[in-house]
């Protein structure tokens, strides 16, 4: 849906309005629209999917067949033993990618004028943000079944279904988490390259600081300390606890921990920030 759909006669009079108190009702109707138009968007423009396709390839291809002897031998099996252990850290890492995605598109739209024109509508401020999430997440379910699709194809082995749409939704709970703090950075950041940037710093050490893509039993021990508490790893391991089995008690309480606290501090700062910038 175009935004002209939504245009009123009086810019000020629809400002007033949006920010005088909106039912929930009225918040559903118009995060509904908006994630129409995103996803008309991305129809008419498919090259903002490459990410979400291509990501998963690149990445399952290079760590099974650069890494996977190496490490699979050190964990004492081979590259089949480390397609099982590396698949569900990769399914962590969707969520966290996507949600950078969102930063620097956030970041395009103000600088484009469109989050201009949305803020000159009565509508919901929220809205506009929920319908970027939602977009995003439905982004990230197709980069998991991508990334699963190229799994089975190198050799990994689902033996839990219910684990991993267990899995699926849990990497969706933490990732629309992070997608709050890079909103954030979406507003307060002049241009996408700084969201890049920035995103770059905040992730890279998640990323290799965690069990993500090795063990942490080879790590020196002040890097360890960091990775128990890397919500990246909490993550990886409730993953690989849900689709290979073993306990996952406290790697998933500590991940819904980092969840909800990132979405509580995080959610009304990036609302705040895209009301009132100027």
């Amino acid at each position: 849906m175009s935004t002209a759909a939504f245009s009123p006669s009086s810019p000020s009079p629809a400002a007033d309005m949006a920010d005088s108190p909106i039912s929930l009702r009225a918040h559903l109707r118009h995060t509904g629209a908006l994630i129409r138009r995103n996803l008309l968007w991305i129809r008419q423009d498919p090259e903002s999917m490459f990410d979400a396709v291509l990501f998963p390839v690149i990445f399952t291809l290079l760590f099974v067949y650069v890494f996977g002897g190496s490490i699979g031998k050190s964990m004492g099996g081979g590259q089949d033993q480390y397609v099982q252990y590396v698949v569900p850290g990769l399914m962590a890492m969707m969520g966290m990618n996507m949600a950078q995605g969102v930063g620097t598109g956030f970041n395009q739209d103000f600088n484009s004028g469109v989050m201009d024109r949305f803020r000159s509508l009565p509508i919901g401020r929220g809205s506009v943000l929920f319908a970027k999430i939602a977009v995003e997440l439905m982004r990230m379910l197709c980069a998991t079944a991508v990334l699963m699709v190229v799994a089975v194809l190198v050799g990994y082995d689902i033996h839990r279904w219910a684990g991993l749409l267990a899995s699926v939704g849990l990497s969706a709970v933490f990732g629309s988490a992070l997608m709050w703090v890079f909103l954030t950075l979406g507003v307060t950041m002049k241009n996408a390259q700084s969201v890049q940037a920035m995103g770059f710093l905040v992730l890279m050490p998640l990323q290799f600081g965690s069990s993500i893509f090795a063990p942490t039993a080879s790590m020196p021990g002040w890097l360890r300390h960091f990775t128990d508490y890397n919500p990246l790893s909490a993550l990886a391991d409730t993953a690989r606890g849900l689709m290979e089995g073993g306990p996952v008690a406290h790697d998933l309480w500590v991940t819904l921990i980092w969840s909800v606290g990132l979405t509580a501090v995080m959610a009304p700062v990036a609302i705040h920030k895209f009301r009132t910038k100027a």
